[in-house]
């Protein structure tokens, strides 16, 4: 267990960008290396101020959101320049280096989804950057490569997605991505002869590819200003597809769409809105081609359905904030013959699948994770045994096959793959990702504080065992908060890099997500969302407390959503960090729905053009909070051309003001990557590059040293 100590003296690291003090280990090697000017580059500013119901706001970079003008283009290689002049110096990069790459150069494999007794999934070896898709078509039978992206660009930037595949094993969808971004383009493949057809969907963005049981076509949605479901013809020009569904959909509207197992329903969901309030369904009857009818509709909630035989399955928390199971008889699917089968209980259902003829629960406990068994009647069989307090995630099966896959992890516990027998209830391990970590010497426990208005709040804490709490502790918070996301236990190498390292790893289950229901993800959005800040903000205060840290000892990171997370937290408390890093976020939230896919995040978090909205998000937008003069923390701000999801502007604008206005004489600097962006994709070898200044931003601003490996 953690045991309590005295507090020792703060000593605030000073920046390297202007003071090093004498007695810096690292001063003549950093200077020696460094030919930057101390100060940042000089931004200029434009004298450009927007009208918002009365109030004029200024916005002095406003130049920067154009992301291909030359000047943007010389502004951003010269950060860069300026980052890299620090980041390159740290005297410990190459053995920090080292140690991540020991960490990410890993094999690793994902779970399989099973079609006909063939088994794809993606596995990578030590030496390759992406990983393959491959098949086992047998039980014990060699792994077959089918698509190997590596080769297919210099820099290993490009990856492959497993899109769907055919119900007799052997036709697949597939995506190949450009670095990280979401757009795609979909091919389709001959799994026995390992030949693509001449069919090839353009590069967009897919929410989904269902490919028929017949194989004479599929359906896919097709994301973006105008989300529509169409159907391709094999042997057609996809340029002429027809339409679906979904022609009155705006950008508001997101859609999914999936073809049963059998073949026989066409299903399609549309979202409206990214908090998921209010979700339809419509369903297609293929085998006597019959028209798309609507299953629900008009009901404010959500709704997610899974065909097994006749029988639509759907988690909804309608009348139910912590989810409950229905089902709907699609031969008489009116309301008033729904039935509910799995009634809503304490936990919440995060999610479900069908496999084997029956319903797997996955259950959030505590924001951490708890599978059952039911029959199709609602009928609990038995619960999942878990080796410890972790997250279930990808449980893939069907409701003809009497085996499924799930997988589970935790902070300290790479990813294990479980195969599952639905019949008897026996699991066995499948395959698991190997990370040269000494687990056992880890401890994760979880513990409770009270935020600003009084409400209980769980957090994380992962540390060693055994450790000495003096109140000095290098650590490393991170969160969420939105859009009913679930931040359960999972691993992380930074954690558990940071933990090996003598550091605490923080994981706060802040409100906005889907931890505890619908109750808590109301309770942190819209004009509610300072709650999330002000949970976040108290868990540092806690830690400073109860002698886990202080403020020169501690770090905050968060990504996307989290990135607005850590930007409200920087301005709002700058006096409470010592260092932030903050990921392709989310910083001027009174333009931020102007730009790219931003439109469908209206519902969680509003817009400035609604003049009751405008009120409480330009009193948190961390963009517009910047205060001249004030003594803000070191940040390092990381965003990428490649990201078309969040706009790269934001980290761009806020990288320019922070420099203009702080007070302080810690760095603020832009880790800008060309190919880097929102999704997955980014080759083990930029991984590396990544976690590597990441956490020698980190490392160097807490004063830690790395730890030689044992």
């Amino acid at each position: 267990m953690f045991d309590d100590r005295t507090h020792i003296k703060r000593a605030w690291i000073q920046a390297v960008a202007l003071a090093l003090m004498a007695t810096a280990p690292w001063e003549g090697s950093l200077r020696a290396q460094s030919n930057q000017d101390p100060r940042p580059p000089v931004t200029r500013t434009d004298n450009v101020k927007d009208d918002y119901h009365g109030v004029e706001v200024a916005d002095p970079y406003r130049w920067l959101e154009d992301q291909q003008s030359p000047e943007t283009r010389a502004w951003i290689d010269e950060q860069n320049k300026y980052t890299n002049s620090f980041l390159d110096a740290w005297p410990e990069k190459d053995q920090l280096r080292q140690r991540v790459t020991g960490l990410l150069q890993i094999a690793s494999i994902d779970v399989p989804r099973e079609r006909n007794g063939r088994l794809f999934f993606l596995k990578r070896s030590v030496d390759q950057d992406q990983a393959v898709l491959c098949v086992r078509k047998t039980a014990g039978g060699e792994d077959e490569v089918l698509i190997d992206p590596n080769p297919l660009s210099a820099d290993h930037t490009v990856s492959v997605m497993l899109e769907d595949v055919s119900e007799d094993g052997t036709l697949i969808a597939y995506g190949l991505r450009h670095g990280g971004e979401d757009e795609v383009a979909i091919h389709l493949m001959g799994v026995d002869k390992r030949t693509d057809l001449p069919d090839v969907l353009p590069k967009s963005r897919y929410s989904s590819i269902s490919i028929q049981q017949d194989k004479s076509g599929l359906y896919y949605a097709r994301e973006g200003l105008a989300p529509r479901v169409y159907h391709h013809a094999l042997g057609t020009d996809p340029s002429s597809d027809p339409l679906i569904f979904g022609e009155n959909l705006g950008p508001e509207q997101s859609i999914d769409t999936d073809v049963s197992e059998d073949g026989r329903y066409l299903v399609i969901h549309t979202l409206h809105g990214s908090a998921s309030d209010v979700t339809e369904i419509y369903v297609r009857d293929l085998k006597s081609n019959g028209p798309l009818q609507p299953i629900v509709a008009g009901i404010h909630a959500r709704f997610f359905g899974q065909v097994g035989d006749d029988t639509l399955f759907v988690l909804t928390n309608w009348n139910a904030p912590r989810e409950r199971v229905l089902a709907i008889d699609l031969k008489n699917p009116t309301r008033e013959n729904w039935k509910e089968i799995i009634p809503e209980g304490p936990s919440v259902i995060n999610s479900i699948a069908l496999a084997g003829g029956k319903l797997v629960a996955i259950y959030t406990e505590n924001a951490s994770s708890r599978v059952k068994v039911f029959d199709a009647a609602g009928k609990h069989l038995r619960d999942v045994p878990l080796p410890a307090i972790g997250t279930v995630n990808r449980f893939s099966g069907e409701w003809g096959n009497p085996r499924a896959f799930f997988a589970f992890t935790s902070f300290h516990i790479p990813l294990l793959i479980q195969e599952y027998k639905l019949a008897g209830g026996t699991q066995s391990l499948w395959a698991q990702v190997k990370v040269p970590i000494q687990s056992e010497k880890f401890e994760m426990k979880q513990v409770w504080f009270t935020s600003k208005d009084g409400t209980r709040v769980p957090m994380f804490v992962l540390g060693q065992k055994g450790m000495k709490l003096d109140g000095a502790r290098p650590t490393l918070m991170t969160g969420y908060g939105g859009f009913t996301l679930t931040e359960s236990p999972h691993f992380s190498p930074m954690a558990a890099f940071w933990v090996e390292n003598g550091g605490v790893f923080v994981d706060v289950t802040l409100r906005g997500g889907g931890e505890f229901g619908e109750d808590w993800h109301h309770a942190g959005m819209l004009d509610k969302k300072q709650n999330v800040f002000d949970d976040f903000i108290s868990a540092a205060e806690w830690l400073i407390q109860n002698h886990y840290t202080n403020p020169s000892r501690l770090a905050i990171m968060g990504r996307s959503n989290g990135g607005l997370l850590v930007g409200a937290a920087l301005t709002q408390r700058p006096d409470l960090f010592q260092a932030v890093l903050c990921g392709y976020p989310l910083l001027d939230m009174l333009r931020y729905e102007k730009f790219l896919v931003a439109r469908y995040w209206v519902p969680e978090y509003g817009t400035a053009e609604n003049p009751e909205q405008f009120k409480y998000l330009a009193a948190y937008s961390p963009y517009q909070n910047v205060k001249p003069g004030a003594k803000y923390p070191a940040v390092l701000l990381v965003s990428g051309d490649g990201d078309t999801r969040v706009a790269p502007l934001h980290a761009r604008k806020m990288a320019a003001l922070l420099q203009a206005s702080t007070g302080s004489d810690r760095p603020i600097l832009l880790h800008y990557d060309t190919q880097a962006g929102h999704s997955a994709g980014l080759p083990v070898s930029k991984q590396i590059d990544q976690m590597t200044d990441e956490a020698g931003f980190l490392f160097w601003q807490l004063q830690m040293k790395v730890v030689p490996e044992k």
